[in-house]
């Protein structure tokens, strides 16, 4: 066990937090669900940076840090879905979500076949990744999505999130192209 690996568990132990401190229903809740949400979403790129930077890559942490990231962006986008109850919201989580089951299942697949670095993560994907957790962030917080500037600002960072979303499926999709095409086999 080493820190990265630890920071991965605190996420992961972070996000039935976030749940139970969103629907205590004070009115600081709000901004205790978003200051956790924000504190877990540092450690997703803390761990990676130290992970790296001390050498401390671990088969358990390559396997548990995507579930746990995953995990916490379906979470909070279930609870902002049901908050907003609106298809504003609905479209863009569900997008969000499905898309990051479909790249899970290529990238296991992909692993199958020895070629789980034709889909890594690239620079499409960083970017998604902080839109999302900014925009998850801010639409924790606001009261009402699409007024005030938490709530617009989260709204226009999801569309942003969920457009991001799209283009890096597709270039996944389309690195992997080659081993999914059925007719060219």
């Amino acid at each position: 066990m080493n820190i990265p690996n630890i920071l991965t568990l605190i996420r992961l132990l972070l996000i039935p937090v976030i749940v139970v401190v969103h629907y205590l229903g004070y009115p600081w809740t709000n901004v205790a669900a978003a200051a956790i949400f924000m504190v877990a979403s540092f450690t997703d790129w803390f761990d990676g940076y130290l992970a790296r930077r001390l050498n401390q890559t671990t088969p358990f942490g390559a396997f548990l840090d995507p579930v746990a990231d995953k995990v916490m962006v379906a979470v909070a986008l279930a609870i902002l879905i049901e908050k907003f109850n609106t298809p504003l919201m609905t479209v863009p989580g569900l997008i969000i979500i499905g898309r990051e089951i479909v790249i899970s299942a290529l990238r296991e697949w992909m692993a199958e076949l020895g070629k789980r670095t034709s889909v890594a993560v690239n620079f499409i994907g960083k970017l998604k990744t902080t839109a999302q957790m900014g925009s998850i962030t801010l639409l924790l917080f606001a009261k009402e999505m699409g007024t005030g500037l938490a709530g617009m600002a989260g709204m226009v960072l999801l569309v942003i999130a969920a457009i991001l979303t799209i283009w890096s499926m597709f270039v996944y999709l389309r690195a992997a192209w080659p081993d999914l095409n059925p007719f060219d086999k």
